[in-house]
């Protein structure tokens, strides 16, 4: 389970200070597959980036599966996410000198995976991604679903308590994007990740066990938004 208790963030340029979330308390279960919805500014990105260990809190404390991440010191941290949480962007974030098989195996060769035990898990999952022929191409030789299917797989490689996946249909098709949270769906219910989206898109939400909207930096009705 992932508890999120009265989450504050505040962002401060110059003189001005921004609130992003003004007390944000979240239980999510494990295996969910829940959209974080609202509107630009409204806290989304924030707190999935909160919860990935990605930026510090203020005010409050994340849990996950009984550890509370956000007492962690950076380095801490750094080694939770990179054992226990996948991310998959709406700008895909390969590395594009790295075949699709080099940018999912590299999630693994930084955790010091067995050599064969990588050649194994990487092939596998590309295959269950429909990338299966396609593992010597590079990024830029492909389309942005199949770059998509490679951030999908490189996030499910090691196995993570959770996926965090920022507006990860934003930049495809209608036509790709269902291919897409088909893929994820399907990720979802067969290796029981819990997923969480910040989406703006319709799609996304028809996929969803449960939306949370914000707004403003609060949780509210969806009829607020």
């Amino acid at each position: 389970m992932i508890i999120v208790d009265s989450l504050t963030k505040v962002y401060k340029t110059g003189q001005e200070h921004i609130q992003a979330l003004k007390g944000v308390s979240l239980n999510i279960e494990d295996g969910e597959f829940i959209s974080v919805i609202g509107p630009s500014g409204s806290g989304k990105t924030t707190l999935l980036n909160l919860i990935g260990c990605i930026d510090t809190l203020d005010e409050g404390t994340i849990t996950i599966d009984s550890v509370t991440v956000s007492k962690l010191n950076d380095k801490e941290q750094s080694d939770y996410r990179r054992h226990h949480l996948g991310f998959v962007f709406q700008t895909y974030n390969l590395i594009p000198v790295f075949s699709a098989f080099e940018n999912v195996a590299f999630a693994l060769h930084i955790l010091h995976v067995d050599k064969k035990e990588i050649v194994k898990r990487t092939n596998q999952i590309l295959e269950e991604v429909g990338l299966k022929g396609l593992e010597d191409r590079r990024p830029n030789t492909l389309s942005g679903g199949q770059q998509q299917r490679i951030s999908i797989a490189r996030a499910l490689v090691k196995k993570p308590t959770l996926v965090l996946a920022d507006e990860p249909t934003a930049n495809l098709d209608s036509h790709t994007a269902t291919e897409i949270m088909e893929l994820m769906k399907r990720m979802n219910e067969h290796y029981g990740t819990t997923f969480i989206f910040s989406t703006h898109d319709p799609l996304v939400m028809e996929y969803a066990n449960r939306i949370v909207p914000l707004h403003d930096g609060l949780i509210v009705d969806q009829g607020v938004l």
